[in-house]
């Protein structure tokens, strides 16, 4: 696992985002190691996240924001009414930390693919949503945004599981 990108892996922009995408990604996986599926369910900080919430989030927020950039990958789509299973695994249908791990690294796995045949410099018009830019952003702008989105949530991880057992995702890394 990456915990710290080392300018080998940086022979060019592409990798270099990528690099720096997976270590953050590292972060949230290093944050689950060692739990069970009821731990990492657990909400143990004043907030309502739990770590397997987490790991689906990222998940289909990379999946999404790669499916807007073009690449050939199913968007998990949500409506207002189960828009909160977005955060939590639902065993009924099979997700555990395991099997939502192994479809994260597909997800990012697919996403590099995408990235390193393409041109950085695609731009791509986003739906008409408030939450959204409204001026055409590029495949660079989407890895950056993933970068950041995976950071954030990487630091929500490390306070999830330091309010767990006081590991954080250093100690755990491998």
């Amino acid at each position: 696992m990456v915990l710290h990108v080392s300018a080998e892996n940086c022979t060019d922009e592409t990798s270099t985002l990528l690099a720096f995408l997976d270590e953050q990604r590292a972060g949230i996986r290093n944050a689950l190691r060692g739990l069970t599926d009821e731990q990492a369910a657990t909400t143990p900080s004043a907030s309502t996240l739990s770590l397997s919430g987490l790991l689906k989030h990222v998940t289909e927020v990379e999946q999404n924001w790669l499916a807007l950039a073009g690449c050939e990958i199913t968007p998990a789509e949500r409506s207002e009414t189960d828009w909160q299973d977005s955060f939590r695994l639902v065993p009924e249908q099979g997700e555990t930390v395991s099997a939502m791990t192994e479809r994260w690294a597909e997800v990012a796995r697919t996403g590099a693919e995408f990235a390193r045949a393409a041109d950085l410099n695609t731009t791509f018009s986003l739906p008409d949503t408030p939450w959204f830019p409204k001026e055409d952003v590029s495949l660079r702008w989407v890895l950056l945004r993933l970068i950041t989105e995976m950071a954030r949530h990487a630091g929500h991880a490390d306070i999830i599981r330091e309010s767990l057992d006081g590991k954080n995702s250093y100690e755990l890394g491998e």
